[in-house]
């Protein structure tokens, strides 16, 4: 998976994440690395923040994380002063809610079958 980030917001992008979703980073090769942006990767899903110079948030199409300890993420990341829009349940009985990063793009969390 793909998203776009604003030149030099590596580290931004590294705060909301890495630390406050969880996410690892993971090394760029070494012939992409002068490029920017970083790789990340959460359980089997590898994300890469590729720059554009012409940036525009995603606010439609995004990605969605299972996340295994939903409730728990959900309130550290108000409790980190992240809005989070709760949806109320999919149509197999799992809340899911959305948040933005620091650039607009929307991000969707799910919790995890009971």
């Amino acid at each position: 998976m793909q998203l776009a980030i604003p030149q030099g917001a590596e580290a931004r992008a590294r705060e909301f994440y890495v630390a406050a979703l969880g996410c690892d980073e993971i090394e760029k090769p070494g012939d992409l690395k002068g490029r920017g942006g970083l790789w990340l990767r959460s359980g089997s899903v590898d994300i890469h923040m590729g720059i554009d110079a012409d940036f525009r948030p995603a606010r439609k199409a995004h990605p969605a994380f299972e996340c295994s300890d939903y409730p728990d993420l959900v309130e550290a990341l108000r409790l980190q002063g992240i809005a989070v829009t709760e949806y109320g349940t999919l149509a197999d009985g799992r809340p899911h809610c959305y948040v933005a990063d620091p650039f607009g793009n929307r991000i969707e969390l799910i919790g995890q079958r009971s």
